[in-house]
């Protein structure tokens, strides 16, 4: 097995104007920002409140980027959804527009599905979209869509369709998992769902991690990437957590959204569509001051003024 896509990725999150609709000029940055810091595009993921937008915006922010100069090799946007057609809509559409590969959450809806209904889903929209570039990596994370992603898929898959499936993103947050995944499947490309599992990934055979703090720290997340064998490897590690853990004490989008307009200077950050919220101003300013208090920066970010 060979595998395509290596490093950090965001799930990038996607910012909405006050009436709601998306702001491209504000999403075009953000994701020139995370280029410029050595992060790929996983576009449409979990924190980017992708189940939020509809087929046709998500389609549209895509051509945007692509139309923006921005590279399609380091993008994976995120095509999983509900409907077997939306799914084979969405992979078609950024094969078309040339994304490297393609992040396939299951059908999460219906629960306690066979292994074998989550092939005939897979299966159909491989063949469905029937092109030789498609690339697959398959978007494991039970917390929240309660449909788990097997070994024995896993395995299903890579047998039918080598060269397709050529990846995951564990976001269980179950090392043991994300382990018996590398153990089990040499080559296969392995995600963590976090940074806070980058150095074990790497450590045992993995290619990197999509993770929703590297829309805030991808520069430092990538340096740890970088340099998994050296001696500071476990002090950057260290590092890493402590902003993640700054953030995971909140709603992990509000948090970060609530990050990016302090640095940005651009208060329309904070918007979230619902039913989702936009962090409260006490825990802001508790964010801010533990953010300032670890030194932590953006460099690079643009202040941006309601781009349109």
């Amino acid at each position: 097995m060979t595998n395509e896509l290596k490093g950090v990725f965001s799930p990038v999150v996607t910012p909405f104007g006050r009436d709601l609709s998306i702001n491209p000029g504000l999403y075009v940055d953000h994701c020139r920002w995370l280029l410029s810091q050595n992060c790929g595009l996983a576009v449409f993921g979990t924190n980017s409140e992708a189940n939020s937008l509809s087929v046709s915006e998500r389609k549209a922010l895509l051509e945007t980027l692509v139309e923006n100069g921005l590279p399609p090799s380091r993008m994976m946007p995120g095509t999983g959804c509900c409907s077997l057609t939306e799914s084979v809509d969405l992979t078609s559409h950024a094969v078309q527009l040339g994304a490297a590969g393609v992040l396939m959450l299951p059908p999460f809806y219906y629960k306690g599905i066979s292994d074998e209904g989550l092939f005939r889903h897979y299966s159909e929209v491989i063949q469905r979209v029937g092109a030789e570039r498609l690339r697959v990596y398959l978007y494991h994370i039970p917390p929240v869509a309660q449909v788990p992603i097997t070994l024995g898929l896993i395995e299903r898959l890579l047998r039918s369709y080598p060269g397709t499936v050529v990846g995951i993103k564990d976001s269980s947050g179950d090392w043991s998992n994300t382990k018996a995944m590398l153990d089990a499947f040499p080559g296969f490309g392995v995600f963590a769902g976090s940074e806070t599992f980058l150095l074990k990934v790497m450590r045992n055979g993995g290619v990197g991690c999509i993770s929703a703090t590297a829309n805030i720290n991808p520069a430092r997340i990538h340096e740890l990437y970088l340099n998994w064998q050296s001696p500071r490897a476990e002090t950057l590690q260290t590092e890493l957590d402590l902003v993640r853990a700054a953030h995971v004490k909140y709603p992990m989008i509000s948090a970060l959204k609530a990050t990016i307009e302090v640095f940005s200077g651009e208060s329309t950050w904070s918007n979230l569509r619902p039913p989702l919220t936009e962090l409260g101003k006490p825990d802001a300013r508790a964010l801010a001051l533990e953010l300032r208090n670890l030194r932590f920066e953006m460099p690079g970010l643009s202040i941006t003024r309601d781009r349109t």
